[in-house]
């Protein structure tokens, strides 16, 4: 499947799921520390229309960042995620509608700046930032979507993504029975099997290893880029 039309299928099948979540689901504790539910729906719907701002701007010649600044993006969601269950759904498919149309108007070799004079983005990390985005922080809501729940190409994607990440810092061959796929960390060390996705979500830094078998005690890892 073409990458751009993978990110807006999970959208999709994000804004589908949208639909069943209560006022009082929104205000219950997501699965990340400090952020409510709500947080991470705003985050999500917030960060689709600065993806898109940034994106027509660089098409029409006006270059904006993402995010004004990382303050503004945290008091942005914080402003937002006590919109009620129906507010943040229209925020979230008016945002998601945006996107979709800048990701199919995208060029090869565009850029995007994050914050101003900040990280730049090219094309092809932004279709992989906003598939990140949408798979992994419906997993964070902590509802009826878990990390074994991602469509294969999706966990296989992010467990390569997440490996050669944390190659600085570990040393492991990961065994993902499910996609029958071996990936080093490191140059490779000690087994680590399990799923792709509970693979994945462990090197994203969440949980402690859940439905994973080691040979040895797993390491504890810090926070994700």
């Amino acid at each position: 499947m073409n990458p751009i039309e993978a990110v807006l299928e999970a959208t999709d099948r994000y804004l589908s799921a949208l639909g069943a979540v209560a006022d009082e689901q929104l205000r219950e504790p997501s699965l990340l520390p400090g952020w409510t539910r709500g947080h991470v729906v705003a985050h999500v719907a917030l960060n689709a229309h600065g993806l898109a701002r940034a994106l027509r701007g660089a098409r029409t010649g006006e270059p904006l960042a993402v995010y004004d600044s990382q303050e503004a993006r945290d008091a942005d969601v914080g402003a937002r995620a006590g919109d009620s269950a129906e507010d943040l759904r229209a925020l979230s498919q008016m945002a998601a509608l945006r996107l979709a149309g800048e990701l199919r108007l995208m060029k090869a070799g565009v850029t995007i700046e994050r914050t101003p004079g900040g990280r730049i983005i090219d094309a092809p990390s932004v279709v992989g930032m906003r598939w990140r985005e949408v798979e992994i922080h419906r997993a964070d809501l902590g509802l009826d979507y878990a990390p074994t729940d991602w469509p294969a190409p999706f966990a296989a994607y992010l467990l390569e993504e997440t490996a050669e990440d944390r190659d600085e810092e570990l040393r492991l061959t990961l065994h993902a029975l499910d996609i029958e796929r071996t990936v080093l960390v490191g140059g490779g060390g000690h087994a680590v099997s399990g799923t792709a996705g509970d693979l994945a979500w462990w090197l994203v830094g969440r949980g402690v290893g859940e439905g994973l078998t080691s040979t040895r005690p797993l390491p504890t890892l810090g926070a994700w880029r």
